[in-house]
């Protein structure tokens, strides 16, 4: 009769743990049909490991996904994201409803290390701080002048290149020689500095270049590598390459930093926009710091 008992017992609480089970597994799947119902979902464009695969064209991938879904989501294993190319929303994330739209720590952590705190990696009064420096000191009439001259002399520079590239039947890679163009305007009108990357006279500014370029490419890769904080932690792969290039593009600004202080201390007719902002910004050593992350937002 005990036994009977038992048995007894382990049925019922058998089909009582059975309906329970049944019992929340319904309400959950309700729940669930009801948000489903409630909020419009974007659809899922892929995974961060499509991205991954895709790394080599990974600006064309995405141009294809925006293409087709203009806005969409990209599932991974510790985050998802929404990607959108619609007018409408690219003005309410960056304008109407700026201060919703933070970059967050996700972001800063995968930057810093090559913007430090620049405007690219921060959110709040350090961003509005950036801003305000660089804003006013890039509208000043006298810098609008200086930027026409250099942007026409390193045009004229690159018309040169292609031209001869075009008669000696060369190839050539136009967007890295593009990108040369750009960094070497902007390093002129903003710090005085020929960098000359596109003719690659001055070996200092080609190393810079080449470092920095790499590392903007690592510090884009660890977007889809998951495992990028224990290469760091290990300084191995594609994280210790990051380190040494992080070194070379670190070591050649400072050294512009310092350069550049003394020889504005000496000089009234320099008109980059370097000029004002280091002279306002170089005091101390944090502050260096600071010009240090301004020059990297040139970059």
């Amino acid at each position: 009769m005990h036994g009977e008992a038992m048995d007894l017992c382990t049925i019922a609480f058998t089909a009582f743990a059975i309906i329970l089970f049944l019992f929340t597994f319904k309400v959950l799947a309700t729940s669930l049909n009801k948000n489903q119902r409630k909020y419009k979902f974007h659809p899922v464009g892929g995974t961060v490991f499509n991205q991954l695969l895709n790394f080599s064209r990974l600006h064309d991938y995405m141009t294809d996904l925006a293409r087709k879904h203009r806005t969409y989501r990209l599932l991974g294993p510790l985050r998802n994201k929404i990607y959108t190319s619609e007018p409408a929303n690219i003005e309410y994330i960056l304008k109407t409803n700026f201060e919703n739209y933070g970059k967050g720590q996700y972001n800063y952590i995968i930057l810093k290390d090559l913007l430090g705190d620049g405007i690219f990696a921060v959110d709040g009064g350090k961003w509005r701080q950036q801003r305000k420096v660089s804003s006013y000191e890039f509208s000043t009439r006298v810098l609008r002048d200086f930027s026409s001259v250099v942007f026409r002399e390193n045009v004229a520079k690159l018309v040169r290149i292609l031209s001869e590239a075009a008669n000696s039947n060369q190839i050539i890679d136009i967007k890295d020689l593009l990108m040369k163009a750009t960094l070497d305007s902007i390093f002129k009108v903003a710090f005085g500095v020929e960098l000359d990357s596109m003719r690659g006279s001055s070996i200092e500014g080609q190393k810079f270049s080449c470092a920095f370029d790499d590392a903007s490419a690592a510090i884009l890769f660890r977007y889809v590598d998951i495992s990028w904080k224990i290469k760091r932690f290990l300084n191995i792969g594609a994280e210790a390459t990051l380190k040494k290039n992080i070194k070379v593009v670190n070591d050649f600004v400072y050294k512009l930093i310092n350069n550049k202080i003394e020889q504005m201390r000496n000089s009234k007719d320099d008109p980059s926009v370097g000029k004002l902002v280091l002279l306002k910004l170089s005091a101390s050593a944090s502050c260096k710091m600071y010009s240090h992350d301004m020059i990297m937002l040139c970059g």
